[in-house]
């Protein structure tokens, strides 16, 4: 699961890198993963600490990455009032 999971968030990286548009991104979504996969590190690392914490590490950088590119972009976007 972590490593089906974990291979939508390049392509989800690089469509925003490409495009600049994150429109249909939910900011409040990626959090929660984030925070998913915070509980996931703390889990591995104080009761079974084992390789699949490299896993969620790396899976909580690229969907930190994409929450980043949501915040730079979303800011990039002209407001009408």
């Amino acid at each position: 699961m972590l490593l089906c999971f974990g291979i939508s968030w390049p392509i989800s990286i690089a469509k925003s890198l490409r495009t600049r548009v994150v429109a249909g991104k939910s900011p409040l979504f990626m959090a929660i993963v984030c925070l998913g996969y915070l509980s996931g590190i703390a889990h591995k690392a104080l009761v079974s600490f084992d390789w699949v914490i490299a896993l969620y590490a790396l899976n909580l950088m690229m969907v930190a990455t994409d929450l980043y590119l949501y915040v730079r972009y979303s800011s990039d976007a002209p407001h009408t009032a």
